[in-house]
C-alpha cells in the first residue's frame, strides 16, 4: 500500500522553531511529527510513503533515508517547484500513486492522533466508492467548515463553511483514503482538495466520511498541532493516550506528577517537580529545584536551578537561566514567541506567542519566596 503526506508548507505558525528545521522534523513527544505518521502507516500495512516536499527538502530527505532503512519501506520525495495547494501534489505524484489499483492514504502533516488507518481502510472497502475522509467532532462548529453526512452510511451530502446555525459538528480531520481513479479529477496546478475536489465528489455520491471516535473501543484523540498552543494541547492528549495504552513509557518516581515523558539520556536534578504534562527530550539537563509543568523541552537544552517553566516550548540546545520563571499569559494563548532568558546562552522558550514580538509577553521573574537571590537579566 501507498501513502502521500503533504509536507511542503513553511510551518509559519510554528515559528521560530521552523526557521531552522522543517515542521515535519520538529520533535513532538520526543519523536519527529512526521515519524509518528509514518510509523502508524507502516503498522497499517503501508510499504511506500511519498512525501510532497518543498521547504527544506534536503533535511527531510536526509532524515527519511535513515528511516527508510530502519523501517524497511520505500520513501519517495515528490518535489513542488511552486505551491500546489492540497490537491495539486496528488497530480504531481500521479505516476507513483497510480501504479496499481490499490487505494492510497493522504495525510496533512499537522495531524497527530490515534491514527485509525486500519479502520479507515476497512470502512473504505466496505462502501466501495472513490474516497473516504476522516472527520472528528468539535465543540464549536461555527469556527470551522463542517461536513454534513448520513450518520449510518457515512455518505457525504455537502460541506458548509463556518455555519451560523447548527448543521453538523464534524470537521475534516486531514486524513483520507482514495481509489487511484480519483486522480483523474485533479489537474497539475494549484488546487484545493477541500474546495474544488471534495464538493464534486460528494455531489456524485463518491465521497464518504468515517468519524474518528465512532470506530474505536475507546475515544480517540485528534489535534492539528501546527501552532504552539495546539502543539502543547496535543502533547497533553498524546501523553494521556500513553497513560491508557502504554503507561510503562511514562516516567514515574518522587517529584514526577501526572503524565511525564522523559528521554533516557536526560538528566534530572534533585528536588525537582516535573509535571503534569511534560515532555523532556534527549540530552536535556534539568538542574536542582526546577518546576516544570505543561511544557516541551527539546533536545540538548539546559534548565538551570530553581527555574519555573509553565506552558512553553523550550527550543533545541537552549539555556534557561537560574531563578527564572516563564509563563504564557492566558489572554495571549493564540500567540507564540521566542525568548532569551538568563545567562550567556540563548533560550528558545516558546510561550505561545508571536515570534515577531521577541520576549515581551513571556514573564521572567524571581519566585516570591526566593527574592533574596537576584534574578538574572533578560537579554533581547
Amino acid at each position: 500500500m501507498k501513502a502521500l503526506i503533504l509536507v511542503g508548507g513553511y510551518g509559519t505558525r510554528l515559528r521560530p522553531l521552523t526557521l531552522s528545521v522543517p515542521k515535519p522534523l520538529v520533535e513532538f513527544c520526543n519523536k519527529p511529527i512526521l515519524l509518528h505518521q509514518v510509523e502508524a502507516l507502516v503498522k497499517a500495512g503501508v510499504n511506500h510513503v511519498i512525501l510532497a516536499v518543498s521547504y527544506m527538502s534536503e533535511l527531510l530527505e536526509r532524515e527519511m533515508r535513515v528511516q527508510e532503512q530502519r523501517l524497511g519501506i520505500r520513501i519517495s520525495l515528490s518535489h513542488e517547484t511552486e505551491p500546489l495547494g492540497t490537491a495539486g501534489p496528488l497530480a504531481l505524484a500521479r505516476e507513483l500513486l497510480n501504479i496499481d489499483d490499490e487505494p492510497f492514504f493522504v495525510l496533512n502533516s499537522d495531524v497527530i492522533c490515534d491514527f485509525p488507518f486500519q479502520d479507515l481502510l476497512q470502512f473504505h472497502r466496505n462502501h466501495g466508492k472513490e474516497g473516504t475522509i476522516v472527520v472528528t467532532r468539535v465543540e464549536e462548529p461555527s469556527k470551522y467548515g463542517v461536513v454534513v453526512f448520513e450518520a449510518e452510511s457515512g455518505k457525504i451530502h455537502r460541506f458548509v463553511e463556518k455555519p451560523q446555525v447548527f448543521v453538523s459538528n464534524k470537521i475534516n480531520a486531514g486524513m483520507y483514503i482514495f481509489n487511484p481513479s480519483m486522480l483523474s479529477r485533479i489537474q497539475l496546478r494549484p488546487t484545493s482538495i477541500e474546495k474544488e475536489i471534495f464538493p464534486v465528489m460528494a455531489e456524485e455520491s463518491q465521497l464518504y466520511a468515517m468519524e474518528l471516535q465512532a470506530h474505536a473501543s475507546v475515544r480517540r484523540f485528534w489535534m492539528d498541532i501546527g501552532q504552539p498552543k495546539d502543539f502543547l494541547t496535543g502533547m497533553c492528549m498524546y501523553l494521556q493516550s500513553l497513560r491508557q495504552h502504554a503507561p510503562d513509557r511514562l516516567h514515574t518516581g518522587p517529584g514526577f506528577l501526572g503524565n511525564v515523558l522523559v528521554d533516557p539520556s536526560a538528566q534530572i536534578g534533585q528536588n525537582c517537580t516535573i509535571g503534569p504534562n511534560v515532555t523532556i527530550g534527549a540530552g536535556v539537563v534539568v538542574e536542582d529545584g526546577v518546576r516544570i509543568k505543561r511544557c516541551t523541552v527539546l533536545k540538548g537544552s539546559r534548565v538551570r536551578s530553581h527555574s519555573w517553566l509553565e506552558s512553553c516550548i523550550v527550543g533545541w540546545s537552549s539555556s534557561v537561566g537560574q531563578w527564572v520563571s516563564t509563563e504564557s499569559e492566558p489572554w495571549n494563548r493564540k500567540l507564540s514567541c521566542s525568548l532569551t532568558v538568563g545567562g550567556s546562552a540563548s533560550s528558545g522558550a516558546h510561550g505561545e506567542r508571536d515570534g515577531a514580538g521577541g520576549g515581551r509577553h513571556c514573564e521572567r521573574r524571581a519566585l516570591p519566596e526566593r527574592r533574596q537571590r537576584p534574578a538574572p537579566q533578560v537579554h533581547q
